[in-house]
């Protein structure tokens, strides 16, 4: 149960117990890169520093001066956004408070009763307007595995809270109205303004911070350990989204800025995190792909025929993959789908989960269907059209629509993973991909949220 008043980043969960329980943990850290399976440098985001003594609590140690350079830049980021999103001036934050949740006799901060509570946390406490985190099992964690984009993206996020309660929705009204404010939109909100304070960094704004866009791809990263559990209901008190939902909101912001966060309603957001409440017994390899590969015939074959097209469902196997595309390719004179022999896609079906393959086949598909359009598959944005025919195939396997079968909990957090860790979906039939795991997970969110007339193709 939350505690009234009070937000953290991860709802019921902590990092230690996320991480501990993410078996594709090493996916993420170790492959999110434009070459899949080098791995990021973990560089800082520092161009110099910020004394914490402002900090309660705080150690004067290496992770909290990160967090006093980060609170220190994403306030001002505030000072030059607040009043033009919201029409007054920013307020500071009242206070902040660093934690080593190990001391068990250590001051409890504000909205906790005792340090361990925060363990593997962060929150931020409305009703003395305070910013708390765990500089001894967060922080530490979340730089080393991911990179100083991530404590930002954290920190931004716990501010966002206090941006929304300044803006007028607050504890208060959140009991007052729960339907109209439940907590799945505010933490929407909070991401959704982590993003406009990361594109502002990125663009070179911050006056301590030097963040690029591959550090954003990072941050994100965190989002997959960040994510709800599979059966959590967006309408549980301490619901934050699942990979996708999260992803999606901090993507707004970062394309759009604060003005379309402060515009989020339940009426104007689309929340997956309970969409999906089919249940299935776990599958091999090979009876997914054979239940996927299905789906995929009947909803591109339905797409290329409404289209004045011909289609035949491409033969789906196991060979070399044509043309540098990775584990999945479409192979054009063949008219067939190739799954590497050398065990690429059972090693991210066993990691990841069957939708890894999935999506990966999905994007191939969108291939074949561009194929049998006569449109462009080897062309610059070949790739890109590909993932958003992807998502929009898979928004239909959610709805359980034009006969595609109904994607199970989980499964659109397993494509977001894949995206994020790997270029694969987002390859042309030359191999060339997208280099940013943000830009490959926004093409593959244009075409679940807008369809396939999105991705052009009526």
């Amino acid at each position: 149960m939350r505690k009234a008043g009070r937000m953290g980043l991860f709802g019921s969960t902590t990092i230690r117990r996320a991480l501990s329980g993410f078996g594709a943990f090493c996916v993420l850290v170790a492959c999110t890169s434009p070459v899949p399976g080098e791995p990021v440098a973990r560089v800082g985001i520092t161009k110099s520093t910020v004394d914490p003594g402002f900090i309660h609590g705080t150690d004067g140690g290496e992770i909290d001066r990160l967090a006093a350079t980060v609170v220190t830049d994403v306030q001002q980021h505030w000072r030059e956004n607040f009043e033009p999103t919201f029409g007054r001036p920013w307020q500071p934050v009242n206070g902040f408070y660093s934690v080593d949740s190990n001391d068990q006799a250590g001051k409890p901060p504000p909205c906790t009763s005792h340090t361990g509570e925060l363990e593997g946390n962060a929150l931020y406490c409305a009703s003395v307007d305070a910013v708390v985190w765990d500089r001894a099992a967060l922080f530490p964690v979340i730089n080393t595995k991911y990179s100083g984009a991530a404590v930002l993206l954290v920190l931004a996020h716990e501010i966002g809270h206090a941006v929304h309660h300044r803006a007028g929705i607050g504890a208060e009204e959140q009991r007052k109205q729960p339907e109209r404010y439940p907590t799945i939109l505010t933490e929407a909100m909070a991401d959704c303004f982590a993003g406009a304070t990361l594109r502002w960094a990125v663009e070179g704004k911050a006056p301590h911070l030097r963040v690029t866009q591959s550090d954003v791809d990072t941050a994100m990263g965190v989002l997959m350990v960040l994510r709800d559990p599979v059966d959590t209901a967006d309408v549980d008190e301490a619901t934050h989204g699942n990979a996708f939902d999260r992803a999606s909101a901090l993507q707004d912001g970062y394309a759009e800025g604060p003005r379309r966060c402060a515009a989020m309603t339940v009426q104007n957001r689309r929340f997956t995190v309970s969409e999906s409440a089919v249940t299935r017994p776990a599958r091999s390899y090979q009876q997914s792909v054979e239940a996927i590969s299905a789906g995929l015939d009947r909803w591109f074959g339905g797409l290329v025929r409404r289209n004045g097209g011909q289609w035949s469902k491409p033969d789906t196997g196991s060979g070399a993959s044509c043309g540098g595309q990775g584990p999945a390719s479409f192979c054009v004179a063949e008219h067939a789908i190739r799954l590497d022999g050398r065990g690429e896609p059972q090693r991210l079906h066993e990691q990841i989960g069957d939708y890894s393959v999935g999506a990966l086949l999905a994007a191939r598909y969108g291939l074949a269907a561009m194929a049998a359009l006569r449109r462009s598959v080897d062309g610059a944005g070949a790739g890109r059209d590909a993932l958003c025919l992807a998502g929009a195939y898979t928004d239909a396997a959610s709805r359980g629509t034009d006969g595609s079968a109904p994607l199970a909990p989980g499964d659109l957090d397993e494509a977001v993973q894949v995206l994020l860790g790997y270029d694969y979906g987002s390859r042309n039939v030359a191999g060339t991909g997208i280099a940013s795991g943000f830009d490959r997970v926004a093409a593959f969110r244009t075409g679940f949220l807008g369809g396939a007339k999105a991705c052009g193709i009526g």
